[in-house]
């Protein structure tokens, strides 16, 4: 029986970080899974592999587990490849040790939930138990599932619904206002099934906030850069910005300087679980260059620049 490097088959090392597994776990599950590859075994076959080796990784106490496994992979291999004549009383610390005489085995999941019958390969049926393995000595819950989810700003402003497909299911879900990139929505009890009438595990949506053309986001509050006219920037008026809430005036006073911000409370964006708590809109302010001047506005603006030289010198002098 073939031994499965789990590190190799994720691209990381053995001293990665429970975030790096997870990370590695993610990029190529997003690139081999079968919904982005139809009808290819060979793809099909590397995902399974990819959720299997996650699924010992992910965990610190199977992982332990199958690193003292790989240190004592000679022995093995010599009992036959029987599990059952492997000196496990050694490599289980305690989950070996007999209980009323029998032997106890931890159930670690189903992969067939995602692939039907064979969905582990055989190393792991006969290491960790599973389809043709050890049963486990009661009920387990079910593994929690994740699928990433796109949404606007606006939509993380107002909150936003999905219809999704999960296996042979349609949900309908929900999510809340205020959610950024990065947040994990849970939806109970829709992740994959559990194991000998153990609870079905959950199902988190991992929100990605799809970049805005006009807002720059930074926690709960937004920036905008606002083209002004320059006369109203030089004279002083008010200009309408437009916010996730709507219009609103803004008043720009005479001799206002290049990249100056104007704070607008409460039109940022709401606080995730607090959507009566907003944050603030930063407006900052860009000068409009007239261009195409007539030959009486550019004698003016000329004009200007004279009377403007003038006061210079004079209060230099």
């Amino acid at each position: 029986m073939e031994y499965k490097d789990y590190y190799q088959i994720l691209g990381v090392d053995k001293s990665a970080t429970s975030d790096e597994i997870k990370k590695a776990y993610r990029r190529l599950a997003r690139k081999h899974h079968p919904d982005v590859n139809p009808n290819d075994a060979q793809a099909e076959a590397r995902f399974k592999e990819i959720n299997e080796a996650y699924e010992v990784l992910r965990d610190s106490e199977k992982r332990s587990k199958y690193d003292r496994l790989g240190a004592n992979w000679q022995q093995y291999q010599q009992s036959g490849g029987d599990a059952r004549g492997f000196d496990w009383s050694q490599w289980f610390s305690g989950e070996g040790a007999r209980a009323g005489g029998q032997r106890v085995y931890t159930d670690y999941g189903d992969l067939n939930d995602l692939f039907g019958q064979g969905g582990y390969s055989d190393f792991f049926q006969r290491i960790f138990g599973g389809q043709g393995g050890w049963s486990a000595a009661g009920p387990t819950a079910g593994r929690d599932a994740e699928l990433e989810v796109e949404i606007t700003l606006e939509e993380a402003y107002r909150g936003a619904t999905r219809i999704l497909q999960v296996g042979d299911r349609r949900l309908e879900v929900k999510i809340p206002v205020g959610v950024d990139t990065g947040s994990r929505v849970r939806i109970a009890g829709e992740g994959y099934p559990g194991a000998q009438g153990g609870r079905q595990g959950d199902l988190f949506l991992i929100v990605r906030v799809v970049p805005h053309d006009r807002f720059k986001r930074e926690g709960n509050d937004l920036h905008l850069t606002l083209p002004v006219d320059l006369y109203t920037m030089v004279l002083g008026g008010e200009v309408v910005v437009t916010t996730l809430k709507g219009r609103v005036s803004l008043r720009i006073p005479a001799g206002t300087r290049t990249g100056q911000s104007f704070r607008l409370r409460g039109q940022g964006m709401p606080q995730l679980r607090q959507g009566d708590r907003l944050g603030d809109l930063y407006v900052e302010v860009s000068p409009i260059i007239p261009a195409n001047l007539t030959e009486r506005e550019h004698d003016l603006f000329a004009e200007l620049a004279a009377l403007r030289g003038n006061r210079d010198k004079q209060s230099n002098s």
